[in-house]
């Protein structure tokens, strides 16, 4: 009962800080939560939270804040990610349902996030390491040029314009076109060089340059494209929470200029079910120390494919931010399986 009442006032003060993100007493807790107990014991709760490092004092005479660790056993002890209203989950879906593509997808689920968590948000495209190849294309141009076109099961368009030496005859095309999509559908990136081992002896030896310069731009776009990708918006509303960051907010600007540096924070978040959420020290990026990190994986059927999320100050409110965050991973997942 005695750990029941600290972590209730210990929700208390979390919840007063991130409205206030001003240090809150006891006399505040007795004012605004009715907590069943007198301000002795509230007094008493709060010195054992705080030697046991859940809150801390920033300085004499002041109320209490939340540390980190605070943050942890908050976010710990929340029983369920709580459900976002039918207004909000048909607004999410009448906006994303409304993408044209998967271009359109990613822009319109970091502008989504980033507006209704009020945080900065970050979305990965679909990894093409997860996913498998749904259709290739060749189409023959005027002249010694062919484009290349690489769509994926999740959505990925990859193209390239390749040049080759003599003039492209389009029944080689049409069947050199033929072969690869018969080969590689349903393969993965990496299965592509086995399944295509052979295709070029299936032609005449004035046909094999063609063929040959065909294959070698597809695995060098294959090998080039298992890059990944995230993009970024709403980093605007890091100004509203200035103070929140004691170093400044450089170093959080400059970690989240770096795509490698977003790629390991979603990266990991992939391997995960559920919603992660790194908080303050916990995130092991130099630069990010003072903020929370809230993702979801989205997937295609079974398979999860990229992850999803935002980055904010440490007093963001968890409960809303995370089942946002939940909310349009699981949109995006819906998404991408009508595709």
């Amino acid at each position: 009962m005695q750990e029941e009442r600290r972590l209730a006032v210990l929700r208390a003060i979390i919840q007063d800080y991130v409205a206030t993100h001003e240090p809150v007493g006891s006399k505040a807790l007795v004012e605004r939560h009715h907590l069943g107990v007198s301000p002795a014991t509230i007094r008493n709760d709060m010195a054992a939270l705080e030697e046991e490092g859940y809150i801390a004092q920033p300085h004499t005479s002041a109320g209490r804040v939340p540390t980190d660790r605070g943050y942890r056993l908050f976010v710990d002890r929340l029983s369920e990610v709580k459900p976002l209203s039918a207004p909000e989950r048909r607004a999410i879906e009448h906006f994303l349902d409304s993408a044209v593509d998967l271009d359109d997808v990613m822009s319109r689920t970091v502008r989504l996030l980033a507006q209704i968590t009020q945080q900065v948000a970050l979305v990965q495209y679909p990894s093409l390491t997860r996913s498998t190849i749904k259709h290739i294309e060749l189409v023959p141009m005027a002249g010694t040029r062919v484009i290349l076109i690489v769509i994926t099961d999740t959505g990925r368009v990859e193209q390239r314009m390749i040049e080759c030496a003599q003039p492209v005859a389009e029944a080689t095309v049409a069947d050199l076109r033929s072969r690869l999509g018969v080969a590689l559908a349903g393969k993965g990136f990496a299965d592509v060089p086995t399944a295509i081992e052979g295709i070029e002896d299936a032609f005449g030896a004035d046909e094999r340059p063609l063929v040959r310069t065909v294959i070698a731009h597809l695995l060098e776009s294959l090998s080039e494209r298992t890059e990944e990708r995230v993009v970024i918006g709403g980093t605007a509303h890091l100004a509203r929470y200035g103070q929140a960051f004691p170093l400044a907010i450089q170093p959080v600007l400059e970690a989240l200029e770096e795509q490698v540096v977003l790629m390991r924070l979603l990266g990991e978040a992939t391997a995960q079910a559920g919603v992660t959420v790194r908080i303050g020290h916990e995130n092991p990026v130099e630069g990010l120390e003072a903020t929370s990190v809230v993702t979801a994986r989205y997937a295609r059927g079974d398979q999860a494919v990229a992850s999803l999320g935002i980055v904010g100050p440490t007093h963001m409110d968890y409960p809303s931010t995370m089942a946002s965050v939940h909310a349009v991973a699981r949109y995006v997942s819906q998404i991408l399986d009508e595709q």
